[in-house]
């Protein structure tokens, strides 16, 4: 298996503000305008981006959310762990991956505004996704969750919020 740094360099990856390293690597040139996106979309967007997402064992994807649907795609390295919380309160996770006997998969969606994060399950490792969001991602549609008010809403999932939130 190459290193993570092998990937990063080769992929010209950049520090992502939720943690790890990524580079967009798709947005449509097709807009759907704002008219005919769902009422919780301020603006147009494009019609779906992509982006290549490294995460090191030693790194984690910061607790967040948009307003899109986010579909993760495994490449290389290790499982990965991504946990979401609902509005309900209720935890559930996915394993990205190639190792379907350890419960993983080679694709898994994200609902749009559930609050999600991700954790590579070896040590000393990474792994090395896609991810697709459709409509596009915007910055304007991304939430980071604040640690204090995610243990207020959701104090029964202590753990996992201090484990992926600063």
């Amino acid at each position: 298996m190459k290193p993570a740094t092998y990937w990063i360099d080769y992929l010209d990856l950049l520090p992502h503000p939720e943690g790890g390293f990524f580079k967009e690597t798709y947005r449509a040139e097709d807009t759907v305008s704002k008219q005919g996106l769902p009422e919780r979309f301020p603006a147009d967007r494009s019609a779906s981006t992509g982006i290549y997402f490294l995460l090191r064992s030693e790194d984690f994807s910061h607790l967040h959310r948009i307003r899109s649907d986010e579909m993760w795609h495994f490449y290389a390295g290790s499982t990965l762990t991504v946990h979401m919380i609902d509005d309900d309160g209720n935890y559930s996770f996915f394993k990205v991956g190639a190792d379907p006997e350890k419960g993983a998969t080679f694709q898994v969606v994200v609902p749009a505004n559930v609050w999600f994060g991700a954790t590579v399950d070896d040590a000393d490792s990474y792994s090395l996704v896609g991810c697709t969001v459709a409509p596009g991602f915007d910055f304007a549609d991304f939430e980071m969750a604040d640690r204090s008010e995610m243990l207020v809403q959701f104090p029964q999932h202590a753990a996992v919020i201090e484990r992926i939130t600063k």
